[in-house]
């Protein structure tokens, strides 16, 4: 397996990053983690913070332990600008996945 094929292979199956980090190409590495991992996270804690808040209502009573009651509530906790701020971090994870594969291979390519 060629260096070209192993660091896009890191970059699309591993983590963004990887593959310009097996390129030892360290700034883009540590700038693409950073630029997938802030919004991944933030997208992970906002959804277990709704997620709790559900869960508390179902320990309370307030809402019966079937899943179109929790579906429902679900629904009346997401509001369209959290629906939208949430559409925004799933685009920059994208992105981000995509530029590192898209540019491990182009560097694998510049270095050899």
């Amino acid at each position: 397996m060629n260096k070209s094929l192993k660091a896009v292979l890191l970059s699309a199956l591993v983590y963004p990053g990887a593959g310009h980090f097996f390129l030892k190409k360290y700034a883009m590495c540590i700038a693409l983690v950073s630029v997938f991992s802030v919004p991944l996270f933030l997208l992970i804690s906002e959804i277990v913070g709704k997620a709790n808040i559900v869960v508390k209502q179902i320990e309370n009573g307030e809402i019966p332990l079937n899943i179109a009651a929790i579906s429902e509530s679900l629904s009346s906790i997401i509001s369209d600008t959290y629906a939208q701020d949430l559409n925004i971090k799933i685009y920059v994870i994208a992105a981000a996945w995509l530029i590192g594969i898209l540019d491990s291979y182009r560097v694998s390519k510049l270095k050899t």
